[in-house]
């Protein structure tokens, strides 16, 4: 038992140092247990995308600091503030979703000014959609931002970004993949290891 958990440790120090690679992080409908973000630290420092679709989050609070984060997908989650804490963390920041969260008023995305990079904010199915004059007033709080849900203050529709910058390279997968393989070998050999002990 305690080989498997040192064999577990050491895998575990080996997967986080390689984390300051990584470009890319879709946690998509991975459930949070309190509402907040988990297991995402400062060791990802070249994020540049991350997607926390569906997760139940209620808060980015605990969000550690991505200076490199580009795109950020917080769609149809509980979150109805805290979103200073993205200027903080993320200063960098051009693309924002907050589509499907718990948004009522202007005020919770005045925070959003001090990100002078941003230039993509989508608040679809978020009740502040329903406020009068809804665009033209977010367009004068955040003038920096050029498309608000997908279109710019013309009504002219966004050009796809969802694939500018950030290509799946194919040779990281398969290699995050083999290593995942031979975690789980190494776990598999450790059981079988310790029920041939009993």
């Amino acid at each position: 038992m305690e080989k498997m958990i040192e064999g577990r440790r050491r895998w575990a120090a080996s997967w986080i140092k390689q984390q300051k690679g990584v470009k890319e992080l879709v946690l998509d409908n991975c459930k949070s247990i309190e509402g907040k973000i988990e297991g995402l630290t400062d060791e990802f420092e070249e994020l540049e995308f991350l997607s926390t679709i569906n997760v139940g989050l209620t808060s980015i609070s605990n969000l550690p600091k991505l200076n490199k984060l580009k795109k950020l997908e917080l769609s149809e989650n509980r979150i109805s503030g805290d979103l200073e804490v993205l200027a903080e963390k993320c200063p960098n920041l051009k693309h924002l979703n907050l589509s499907g969260n718990k948004i009522k008023d202007l005020s919770t995305i005045e925070p959003l000014k001090k990100l002078e990079n941003l230039k993509s904010l989508d608040l679809f199915n978020c009740e502040v959609t329903n406020l009068n004059a809804y665009r033209e007033n977010v367009f004068k709080l955040l003038p920096q931002v050029m498309y608000l849900d997908g279109y710019d203050r013309d009504n002219k529709e966004a050009p796809d970004s969802d694939v500018e910058g950030y290509v799946e390279d194919d040779d990281e997968e398969d290699e995050d993949e083999e290593e995942y393989d031979e975690y789980a070998q190494l776990v598999e050999d450790e059981e079988e290891e310790d029920e041939e002990e009993e």
